[in-house]
């Protein structure tokens, strides 16, 4: 009779996993599990176990609570579980839970749970719910095992076939449809499946998928207008944010994004990765404030958490260097204090991590400068000199914080040598060189480098206002701040020589032209203005011979 039931009834054939660290509604959803026919049934209490069991074992089914007491939730294991692909395609994670609020439901419909059961639960609702779920599970499992085996071409030619043949999962099919063409690159037929369904229903998925595609093809203005009108209509479709950020970035609009991504965080505050994103680009934006809080959000995030990852500590702790430095007042003390507090805190939870130790030195030893707490600071960065000797084999963020201190620490020389040797090791690398640069522009604290930013900026409108003598002044003031900044120094030298075409007897004009590039006599050859300094040198040439 048993085999003969499991033949006819989709719940035998399955493996299924129970989460809850209570064990009454362990053996209750048991019971109600096997009076549906299902037979293979794994009850855990705790995460770990949860994370350990899918491992080393095949699962088709997992009902997961979302409180699990001290330790990770519903969320985490799910996030995990994905992250580790521990789960296939096929198989059904259903998140069972007494709490609806909007942050919890918000939090898990990230990793896109495949159902939510709410407690408590009967026998009708589990045979229902679940029972729709493997019926659809079974017949889409074809095309599931390609996608696994991402054999996408026949996971597209399956989905196909299957239009005609299964009407009730069109939708599902569509969606697969999409995002196989996409994943492939053929954005033509992407785009062509994304249109025919919204040609017939104005659906959110496929609205979003059309603007993903729009993006691929860079066509950055229609993509962006697109997710404003999406988030516009659905405010809490946290994915049309992420992407619409990713586009108005594209656009080479990164304030704009960053308060797109402030907006989704308020709407789903527990998603580690967003926040993650938000801080590294507040921080671009030089918006210290709103980077510290996130990159505190994200390490709060991380206790339980997959992502978890001790550069998220270093740089929470290099924002609150930057924000207390030259800050002696109550709310600059503090920011040091719990500066050290993080690094401290890293260093215990990454004990394995090689040259974490020396990671955090180098920055508690940048707090301690920042406090005016210079002995404490030197004999701090005398203590790490020996493992920092052997620069050939400093990894690129190591190098360049340790320069950062440097500077702060007035051992410029050696600051300047260390950085140009990592411009001759880094010479393939983009990104390092763009920041070895940045930092031998501006080798100040944060709200010294804000000052002289804006300064730039204000001389920049002076000169275009054809305010020559109030655009000189700004940028020697800006000077005083950062003397050797390339671009400061060459916007200089251009208003002087703008001067002297009026007052061409004017010598003490090109007297400071030459001063100015003479500070650049060194500048690399890889500089962004390097070929600027050799034109506005050759024409300082042409006006003193």
């Amino acid at each position: 009779m048993t085999d003969s039931k499991a033949d006819f009834n989709p719940f035998g054939k399955l493996t299924y996993l129970i989460i809850d660290d209570f064990e009454n509604f362990r053996l209750s959803m048991r019971q109600m599990l096997r009076s549906c026919g299902a037979d293979k049934i794994e009850l855990v209490s705790h995460a770990n176990q949860a994370i350990q069991y899918c491992t080393y074992n095949h699962v088709d089914v997992v009902l997961c609570d979302f409180n699990l007491g001290e330790g990770k939730n519903g969320q985490h294991i799910l996030e995990e579980l994905r992250h580790k692909k521990l789960l296939k395609r096929s198989s059904l994670f259903l998140m069972v839970t007494a709490e609806t609020s909007k942050e919890m439901v918000m939090g898990a419909r990230e990793n896109q749970p495949d159902a939510y059961l709410t407690k408590p639960i009967n026998r009708a609702v589990l045979e229902k719910r679940l029972g729709s779920l493997i019926t659809q599970r079974n017949a889409l499992m074809p095309i599931n095992r390609e996608m696994d085996r991402e054999n996408y071409p026949e996971a597209i030619s399956l989905c196909l076939q299957a239009l005609p043949r299964q009407p009730r999962y069109k939708t599902w099919l569509m969606k697969t449809l999409g995002d196989l063409y996409f994943r492939l690159g053929d954005l033509a037929h992407a785009l062509k499946v994304y249109d025919d369904v919204l040609a017939q229903r104005e659906l959110s998925w496929a609205k979003l998928g059309r603007c993903k595609v729009l993006l691929a093809k860079r066509s950055f203005d229609a993509a962006v207008d697109g997710l404003r009108e999406l988030i516009a209509k659905h405010p809490d479709y946290m994915e049309a944010y992420d992407l619409l950020a990713e586009g108005l970035e594209r656009q080479g609009r990164p304030t704009q994004s960053q308060h797109i991504l402030e907006q989704a965080a308020q709407h789903s505050p527990n998603a580690l990765l967003r926040q993650k994103h938000l801080a590294e680009l507040a921080s671009s934006n030089q918006d210290m404030g709103t980077a510290s809080d996130a990159w505190r959000r994200t390490v709060e995030l991380g206790t339980y958490s997959i992502h978890d990852n001790f550069e998220h500590y270093l740089a929470l702790g290099q924002t609150l260097s930057d924000l207390s430095e030259g800050d002696l007042e109550e709310e600059g003390a503090a920011r040091a204090k719990e500066a050290l507090a993080v690094l401290k805190r890293m260093e215990k939870r990454f004990p394995e991590e090689d040259g974490i130790a020396v990671r955090s030195q180098i920055i508690q030893c940048r707090v301690y400068a920042g406090q005016g707490q210079d002995q404490q600071a030197a004999k701090m960065l005398q203590s790490i000199r020996p493992e920092l000797e052997n620069t050939a084999a400093m990894d690129a963020q190591t190098g360049l914080d340790y320069a950062k201190t440097l500077f702060r620490m007035n051992h410029e020389t050696e600051a300047k040598q260390l950085l140009a040797d990592m411009a001759e090791r880094f010479s393939d690398d983009p990104d390092t060189l763009h920041k070895i640069e940045s930092l031998l522009d501006e080798p100040v604290g944060f709200r010294q480098k804000i000052k002289a930013r804006t300064l730039n900026r204000d001389g920049i409108r002076a000169f275009e206002s054809g305010n020559l003598q109030e655009a000189a002044d700004t940028f020697t003031k800006a000077l005083e701040i950062v003397p050797d900044h390339a671009a400061l120094n060459l916007n200089l030298v251009q208003v002087l020589m703008k001067e002297y075409d009026s007052t061409p007897g004017n010598t003490d004009l090109l007297r400071r032209c030459r001063t100015c590039l003479d500070r650049l006599s060194n500048l690399p050859e890889q500089h962004r203005q390097h070929r600027r300094y050799i034109t506005l040198e050759r024409k300082l040439k042409g006006l003193t011979e």
